[in-house]
């Protein structure tokens, strides 16, 4: 599953975005939480960054801290902006949802 970004900022690129994602580990399972296919959806402009994501299992051990620091990653970097984390669990999250690259080091692939 790819992150769909809906970018409609006059100056926030999608690379950098995804670049900030790809620094955010699970502490479970130590992979960044893009190539484990968490984030579904970000939606960018100008005052807001909204990240839609998921987690592995409805029970997380980590569910309270991992949209935390999503949020406060962000925030770090785009100061003037609002951050807002959504947790879904709708679809929910398979290891169909991880990178390939992700897939190929586990062999799953």
């Amino acid at each position: 599953m790819n992150t769909e970004i809906i970018n409609q900022s006059t100056y926030i690129k999608n690379e950098e975005i995804i670049h900030i994602l790809e620094q955010i580990f699970d502490p479970e399972h130590d992979f960044s939480i893009y190539d484990m296919g968490l984030v579904y959806k970000v939606i960018i402009d100008d005052n807001q960054i909204h990240v839609i994501m998921t987690l592995t299992t409805i029970n997380c051990p980590e569910a309270h801290n991992i949209p935390v620091t999503v949020e406060q990653t962000i925030q770090e970097i785009y100061k003037d902006l609002k951050v807002a984390v959504e947790i879904v669990f709708e679809p929910p999250w398979t290891v169909d949802n991880m990178s390939e690259e992700l897939q190929l080091k586990l062999g799953l692939l």
